[in-house]
This record gives structure tokens, sequence and C-alpha cells, in this order.
């Protein structure tokens, strides 16, 4: 009986790994396309649009050098201008809104509740709603155009309030009641003590804040209006006009854009699973 039962667990896994392999294939099949297109002649990519088929005597890296050269020169202004975006954005919201979360997990205070279901109310909002309204503060700000109009909105975003909110749920609050008697302030609790036991959740936040700070196009594309103010989304869509398509910047860019969401997952990615899991199950 158990010799059957290992049997039919070593199928299991080999069924297993079969089935997720060709998931995984299907979910890299976009990835696998775009860099096929990007070593490929822009004549070969009107003739066949994007494919997986492997033409590998037509392949070369033109479409890199043109980057590197000085039809480049834009693109590489687009891609700081995202990487200062995006690494702003991830720093100020992990600050800001790690700061909130923990507030109203742990403290008691008047308007406690009122305000939690107001973050929720906002989670459940889409950005579309909000897009108009933001858009006019941003104008009254003389914000426009600007690396701040793109972030500020974003800065203390709802998921993020309620994700270390319900972090902060299981932080033993003991630690809080010994650091006071020892006189440390309550910024000192949070920084010296809570916010290292809070590293998965940071971690986890980091990834999330980032890949959606790099792929955000509808709300730059409002506030931004200069071509160096663009940011890498932005600037590729640019690229496609009806007067004329620069395919060679358009698909390696892409493929270039993808190595700081790369660096930043794998940066993070040990505390990722435990930052998620942590986050989810404390109510």
């Amino acid at each position: 009986m158990e010799k059957k039962k290992t049997v039919q667990e070593k199928t299991l896994s080999i069924f297993l790994v079969i089935l997720f392999s060709i998931v995984a294939l299907i979910a890299l099949f976009p990835l696998i396309a775009l860099v096929i297109a990007a070593l490929s002649p822009a004549s070969d990519l009107m003739r066949y649009g994007l494919t997986s088929q492997l033409f590998l005597s037509s392949w070369d890296f033109q479409n890199f050098e043109a980057i590197f050269g000085a039809e480049g020169t834009r693109y590489w202004q687009w891609y700081v201008n995202s990487l200062i975006i995006s690494a702003l954005l991830i720093v100020l919201s992990l600050f800001f809104s790690s700061m909130v979360g923990y507030a109203l997990a742990l403290y008691d205070f008047k308007g406690k509740r009122f305000i939690f279901v107001l973050v929720l109310l906002i989670l459940m909002i889409p950005f579309e709603i909000l897009m108009l309204p933001l858009f006019r503060m941003m104008m009254s700000f003389q914000l426009i155009d600007s690396y701040f109009a793109v972030m500020l909105p974003l800065i203390v975003a709802p998921i993020a309030v309620f994700f270390f909110r319900q972090y902060s749920l299981g932080l033993p609050k003991e630690l809080m009641e010994s650091a006071r008697v020892d006189g440390c302030t309550e910024f000192g609790i949070f920084f010296k003590i809570m916010a290292p036991l809070m590293l998965p959740s940071f971690a986890a936040m980091a990834i999330l804040q980032g890949l959606s700070s790099w792929n955000n196009f509808l709300w730059p594309l409002l506030v931004l209006r200069s071509n160096d103010m663009f940011t890498l989304p932005l600037g590729l869509a640019t690229l496609l006009t009806p007067y004329g398509n620069n395919y060679q910047v358009l698909f390696a860019g892409s493929v270039l854009s993808i190595v700081p969401i790369i660096i930043l997952f794998l940066f993070f990615q040990r505390f990722f699973i435990a930052g998620l899991t942590s986050g989810g199950v404390k109510g």
C-alpha cells in the first residue's frame, strides 16, 4: 500500500512539474517574443510581426546599437526619469504608508476606525475616477510637468496602508511597552524596534510599489507635458505615430526596461513571500 502510494505521489509530482512548466512557458511567451523582436531587423517585424520563431540567420544587435547611439538619447532620458520617480516613490511610500498602517494597528485614538474605513473606501474606488480631481489639485499646486506631480498622489497608497496595518497587527505590543519603560520615544520605538521586524513587509511592498510605479502610464500621461520629462512607458508610446514607427528603439528599449524590475525582485525575493503571507493572515 505504501509503495503504491509512493508511485502515485511520484506520478503526481511529475504531472505537476509538467503542468507548471507549460504554464511558465505560456507566461514567458510575451517576453520571449519581445526579445526575439528586439534582435530582429525592422523588415522582419513588418513581415512576420511578433513571433517566437527563431530566425537566427537574421539576428543582429542593430536595435540595441540604435539605443546606445545618438538615436537613443531621448530613451535614456526617459529611463532616468522613470528610475528617479520609482526610487523616490518606493522610499517615500514605504516611509509614510508604514507609519500610517503601524499607527492604525497598534495605537488607540479617536477616529481610528473611521480613518481605516476611509482607507478601505478609497481602496475600492478605481484610480480612474480620482484622476480628474487629482489633476485639478496638481494644477492648483502648479506642479504639472514635474516629478512631484507624478509622485504626490501615489505616496500614501491605500493598498500599502492596508498591507502594513495587517502586518503590524502581528507585532508584539510587549516590545512597545518595554521600550517606553526604558524611556524610548514613539518614533524611536518604530524606527529602532518595530521597523526591523517589518522588513519582510517592506520588501514585499517595495516590489509591488516599484512595479506599479515603473509601469504607470495613464497618470504620467495626464500630468507630464514636455518630452524630456516623460517616463519610460510614456516615452516608448510616442515612438509609434501615424507618421513613422521607430521599432528599433521600441523593442530593444522594452527589453532593457525589464532589467530594473528583475533586479528589484532578485534583491527582495527572499522576503517577498514571507511578507505577503504574514501580511495576509493577520486580522
